[in-house]
């Protein structure tokens, strides 16, 4: 079976209650399947990881960051899964973004999307911990509660209303925005897992390309 390589990027969105916002989508292949996941997507022809986070990042919630913004991933994961009935590997980049508050607008939404997604909520690393509701990636709440720790020197949260330019839709490539290395210990690398999307970091294409998009499922 051919597995295509695809490479993503994803936003842990988290608000000063140290909730994360997820989204809950599934597969038109396997309509009595859905899941939790951190909003983000494939990236689009010559973005960097930290342009395809903002992108999504608007596409999916309205919110608005420079991707410049965004700094360095906080975690890295690879991942295998199938969709409308293809099978992929996912190497995926995780950045934080913290608000104090956020209104979700969904306007942004492609027609996939709207097609593919039906929920959001905010949830905290217990609430994820304690669910049996599917919840991308596994490692989450664990996640969550090291980015949100005392002792991780979070970035300063953005106003409820961020009055910045909207992320490209189709960006040169240009090297990641340099910053300050997070405080934030990463969880070690997961090994691929043969699940729906979770997260991941970035892989070399295949010799067939994966589609950058298909729903923010994904």
């Amino acid at each position: 079976m051919t597995v295509l390589d695809r490479r993503a990027a994803r936003v842990v969105l988290v608000d000063r209650a140290d909730r994360t916002l997820l989204l809950r989508g599934g597969d038109p292949a396997r309509p009595g399947l859905r899941w939790w996941f951190t909003p983000g997507g494939g990236l689009e022809a010559g973005e960097t990881p930290a342009q395809g986070a903002a992108r999504e990042l608007f596409e999916e919630t309205g919110l608005r960051v420079p991707w410049e913004d965004l700094g360095e991933p906080v975690w890295h994961q690879v991942t295998e899964f199938s969709y409308m009935g293809r099978s992929y590997r996912q190497d995926q980049d995780f950045f934080l973004v913290r608000v104090n508050e956020w209104k979700v607008d969904t306007a942004g939404f492609d027609p996939e999307e709207r097609a593919t997604i039906d929920d959001h909520r905010w949830w905290s690393a217990d609430e994820i911990a304690a669910s049996t509701e599917l919840i991308y990636p596994a490692e989450l709440a664990d996640l969550l509660r090291r980015l949100t720790a005392p002792s991780a020197s979070p970035p300063p949260a953005l106003p409820s209303s961020v009055p910045s330019p909207p992320a490209p839709s189709s960006a040169p490539s240009l090297p990641a925005s340099p910053s300050a290395p997070s405080s934030v210990p990463p969880l070690p690398a997961s090994p691929p897992s043969a699940s729906p999307p979770s997260a991941s970091p970035p892989f070399a294409p295949s010799s067939s390309p994966a589609p950058s998009s298909f729903g923010g499922v994904v």
